[in-house]
C-alpha cells in the first residue's frame, strides 16, 4: 500500500475490524445493533444529536434498539458500510446476559474462575469494568430475583458486590471493538469461540465470594 498515508490505513483497518466482528457475532447467534460513538473534537462529546449526552457513544443509535437488533449479515452490513464508525451493541437477555464489575473485581474473579478450572466464558474489558458473558435467564418465573439493568444502574440487591450490573431482558452492552470516549477500545480477555457459555449462578457465585 505505498503511498497511502498511514491513518488512512489506519482507519481503514478500523472500519473493517468493527463490521468483521459484527458478522462474527451474526455467526455466533448474537444480534448486533449500531451504537453512537466519541466525536474526536467539537462542542459534543457523542455522535447523537442530543445535548449533554449522558453517556457518550455508549447507547444504542435508535430507540428502537430492542426491535432492530439483529442477526441478518445484509442488514448489518449496511448499518456498518453507512456509518463504520458505529460503536457495537449487543442486546442482552437473549443468547446471553452480562455480568458488569469494577475492573479490579472482575480481574481477581477471573483468577479466581481460572484456579477452578471453571470455564469463564467471553469476557471483556471496558475502560474501569470487566464484562462477563454468561447464559441468559431469559424470563425466569421469579421475578424478584432477576432484574433489567441499564449501564447506569447499580442494583442494590447483591449487598456484598458493590458496583455489579446484572445486564438481561430490555438492557444491552458496548461490545469490542467499540471506542470509549477516552479513545481507549472495549476488547476481549477471553474472546467468544462457540463454546456454550457458563451458568450464570456459578459465575455470580465466584463474582460474590
Amino acid at each position: 500500500m505505498v503511498g497511502v498515508p498511514l491513518a488512512r490505513r489506519t482507519r481503514k483497518r478500523s472500519r473493517h475490524t468493527r463490521l468483521d466482528a459484527v458478522l462474527g457475532y451474526a455467526a455466533l447467534g448474537w444480534p448486533a445493533v449500531p451504537g453512537a460513538h466519541p466525536l474526536r473534537s467539537g462542542p459534543r462529546a457523542c455522535s447523537c444529536d442530543r445535548v449533554g449526552c449522558p453517556d457518550p457513544g455508549a447507547h444504542p443509535v435508535s430507540p428502537a434498539w430492542n426491535i432492530q437488533a439483529t442477526t441478518d449479515t445484509a442488514q448489518l452490513t449496511r448499518w456498518w458500510r453507512y456509518d463504520p464508525e458505529a460503536n457495537v451493541i449487543l442486546p442482552t437477555g437473549r443468547v446471553f446476559d452480562v455480568f458488569d464489575v469494577p475492573l479490579s473485581t472482575g480481574l481477581s474473579a477471573l483468577a479466581r474462575i481460572d484456579a477452578t478450572d471453571t470455564p469463564s466464558g467471553p469476557v471483556a474489558a471496558n475502560g474501569d469494568r470487566v464484562l462477563f458473558y454468561v447464559a441468559t435467564r431469559g424470563n425466569p418465573e421469579d421475578e424478584d430475583e432477576w432484574w433489567s439493568c441499564q449501564l447506569d444502574c447499580d442494583p442494590a440487591t447483591i449487598e456484598d458486590t458493590p458496583g455489579l450490573r446484572w445486564h438481561c431482558r430490555d438492557s444491552y452492552v458496548l461490545a469490542p471493538p467499540s471506542t470509549l470516549t477516552t479513545g481507549q477500545p472495549v476488547s476481549w480477555l477471553r474472546p467468544p469461540d462457540g463454546r456454550p457459555l457458563p451458568d450464570p449462578l456459578r459465575v455470580l457465585e465466584l463474582l460474590a465470594d
